[in-house]
């Protein structure tokens, strides 16, 4: 969300994000983004404008990013991952996608993420966090 909204983490997300755009994402990432604009919208947070603008942003990051598709693998996986992490099941999911995603390897993907539970299940995968202080 911090690339489609301005938030603390934008200016550290957007760096990053420029430093090396290739994004792979879980299947449902457009339709969770979209729910977040959404929730922003009817709370006022957002303006007609910066809804539009927002939108505008998640569709050509859309256009650019690799998706992991919701198969048998990813739910598994997701499976797996509630049973040893304490994750809700959307968070389980993202996981779940980036491990089908590196095949298995997760030392060669860095993730990167807001949500402490979801860096932490990560980690204890053993995929590499991408530190947004540096």
């Amino acid at each position: 969300m911090p690339l489609l909204v301005a938030e603390q983490s934008t200016d550290a997300l957007s760096a990053t994000f420029e430093q090396g755009p290739e994004m792979l994402v879980w299947w449902a990432t457009e339709v969770e983004c979209e729910s977040a604009i959404a929730r922003l919208e009817r709370a006022g947070d957002l303006t007609g404008e910066t809804t539009l603008e927002s939108r505008a942003r998640l569709d050509a990051l859309a256009d650019g990013w690799h998706e992991v598709q919701p198969v048998k693998a990813v739910r598994r996986a997701a499976r797996r991952l509630l049973r040893v992490h304490p994750l809700r099941s959307a968070d389980a999911l993202q996981l779940a996608a980036a491990l089908v995603g590196c095949e298995g390897d997760p030392a060669t993907l860095e993730i990167v993420s807001l949500d402490a539970h979801l860096i932490d299940a990560a980690r204890r995968e053993g995929f590499t966090i991408l530190d947004l202080d540096d």
